[in-house]
């Protein structure tokens, strides 16, 4: 039998990921869709789709029948509601929550890099609340990871650009904690010495998919194992985001010893610069194929929580 979930959060990602997990899981079944706004289309199209709902948010929730049977909660709102929901939830120790705000009350958690464990990331998948950083974490923090590997890092920086149209309001109000928590997991996952986030909201029309650029400086290294290493990471998110790719080839240039850059909080160095420009696009499951950015943050929750009850 499948494993019961609950999505809290009817808006653009929580309803992608509903139908995601209706569409692709052999292991989640969806149980309810909670939300605030009873008019919301995310209520109104998980209730057309079979599955239970409430538009009195987590209170309402659990005081349904069926929140007993329900074993994994995702949590698609704001990293403030995430608090709230969570200090309900916790009262609760049979239940696992996967976060998909910036609130990053559990431990961060980037699939292709967290469950590799020649990368010496053992994850408790036993722990109550899990991370999934951002977005933009997820596209980019991958490579960061894939040259440290190889090399020490230095730093990492993120250039994530995401279409204006595919920016709910949660995405709109959590700005600072995006980048607060991208430039944070840089270091923590990515294991840069340092980090730093940027997101760009692009008004273009007609809406262009998601594209990310990522830079790191680390040591001296050789540029075929770096390059090979990528491509590998890359392959690894493929497995759960289809339409994750290299835009370009990777980049390098070289820092000679005499000619270093300083990085604040790390001081002057040299070495090896290395450049990944990706793009995401979407699978098209609610939005269109240009919210990649949606796209891999339901695909990567929903292969966590897979992982935390499978």
């Amino acid at each position: 039998m499948k494993i019961k979930a609950a999505i809290i959060g009817s808006g653009n990602i929580g309803t992608d990921l509903m139908i995601k997990i209706m569409r692709t899981s052999n292991i989640l079944e969806m149980s309810v869709m909670v939300g605030i706004d009873p008019e919301s289309d995310g209520l109104a199209r998980a209730k057309r789709m079979g599955a239970a709902v409430t538009h009195e948010g987590i209170d309402g929730l659990l005081k349904m029948s069926e929140w007993e049977d329900i074993k994994i909660v995702f949590d698609a709102t704001s990293a403030k509601a995430h608090h709230y929901n969570f200090d309900k939830i916790k009262a609760f120790p049979d239940k696992k929550v996967v976060d998909l705000t910036p609130a990053a009350i559990g431990p961060y958690v980037i699939p292709a890099v967290s469950f590799d464990k020649d990368f010496n990331f053992d994850l408790d998948l036993d722990l109550s609340n899990v991370n999934m950083v951002t977005c933009g974490g997820q596209a980019t923090i991958p490579m960061v990871a894939a040259v440290s590997r190889v090399a020490k890092v230095h730093y990492g920086e993120i250039v994530a650009s995401i279409a204006s149209k595919s920016a709910g309001p949660g995405t709109r109000a959590n700005i600072d904690e995006f980048t607060e928590t991208t430039s944070e997991a840089i270091e923590k996952v990515g294991r840069a010495t340092r980090g730093k986030a940027i997101i760009i909201l692009n008004p273009a029309e007609p809406p262009l998919v998601m594209r990310d650029t990522v830079f790191t400086l680390s040591e001296m290294a050789d540029q075929e194992k770096i390059r090979e290493s990528i491509h590998a990471m890359v392959a690894e998110v493929q497995q759960y985001v289809p339409g994750y790719s290299l835009h370009q080839e990777v980049q390098f240039e070289e820092i000679p010893a005499d000619k270093p850059v300083f990085i604040e909080g790390v001081g002057h160095v040299s070495g090896l610069k290395t450049s990944v420009l990706l793009q995401v696009v979407g699978a098209g499951h609610y939005l269109p194929e240009y919210a990649g950015n949606l796209d891999i943050m339901t695909s990567a929750a929903m292969a966590t929580g897979e992982r935390m009850v499978g």
